[in-house]
């Protein structure tokens, strides 16, 4: 690689790493920006979660600095979404195609009408979860998206946190991002073995990531519900115009 492909990648990474923390989406900028660089685009899909393991681990850490961590609650969840993550990641590596566009697509519109029509309203301060069956029953659907394809897979995980299981979205990304550090180990076992994952790109890609990851949680801890929902509005139109237009 050149130079400025260093660049673009940590550029791409930091990018990424933030919006994803905050709200989801951000492998949108990630996955393409490797396939510009000349990756195929299922390796590109898996080497991108070096990136996203990186990030995680680093948003986890900065929530636990920030008083920020239920491991019980984190663990359980996680536990769930792993076997989805698994076969997902394994169907991910078998199959390729537009139709995953146009359902993605179709699952941000959801989300969008949700938050606006107040169906996806967080609960300030709540940071005690409810329906925890429901909730560990849909973590599994949720890992499978999260192996299959990654890109959006915040946009599943947050409103089963926020609106089924009634945590604040505070304490919805916290969780969301242990969740998907765990999983992840899975799914790029699953790319290593069945694919093939460009190991030094990924560690070039989780630099920024894991800058991007930072950032993210300490604006979130910081700024609070009112800066996500913003950035969960704008990344959601952003990534729905990128699919249904520039697919």
């Amino acid at each position: 690689m050149e130079l400025w492909h260093y660049a673009a990648l940590i550029a791409a990474g930091i990018a990424g790493g933030a919006i994803n923390v905050m709200a989801a989406g951000g492998s949108i900028i990630t996955v393409p920006v490797m396939i510009f660089l000349g990756v195929p685009g299922p390796i590109a899909n898996g080497t991108n979660r070096v990136a996203i393991l990186a990030q995680n681990l680093t948003a986890v850490s900065t929530f636990m600095r920030g008083g920020l961590s239920n491991f019980k609650l984190s663990i359980s969840l996680a536990l769930c979404a792993l076997p989805g993550a698994l076969l997902g990641a394994w169907t991910g590596v078998q199959l390729s195609g537009q139709t995953f566009n146009t359902a993605l697509a179709i699952i941000m519109l959801a989300m969008l009408l949700l938050i606006y029509t107040g169906g996806a309203q967080s609960r300030e301060g709540n940071a005690q979860a409810n329906n925890l069956f429901w909730g560990h029953l849909l973590m599994v659907f949720a890992g499978f998206w999260g192996g299959f394809i990654q890109i959006g897979v915040g946009f599943i995980l947050m409103p089963i946190l926020n609106r089924v299981m009634g945590l604040d979205l505070v304490t919805t990304n916290a969780h969301k991002c242990f969740i998907i550090a765990v999983y992840t180990v899975g799914a790029l076992a699953v790319f290593a073995l069945q694919s093939e994952v460009l190991w030094v790109t990924g560690a070039i890609l989780a630099i920024g990531n894991s800058l991007g990851g930072y950032l993210g949680a300490t604006l979130t801890l910081k700024k609070g519900e009112a800066l996500i929902r913003r950035v969960l509005a704008v990344a959601i139109v952003a990534m729905v115009a990128k699919l249904l237009l520039f697919p």
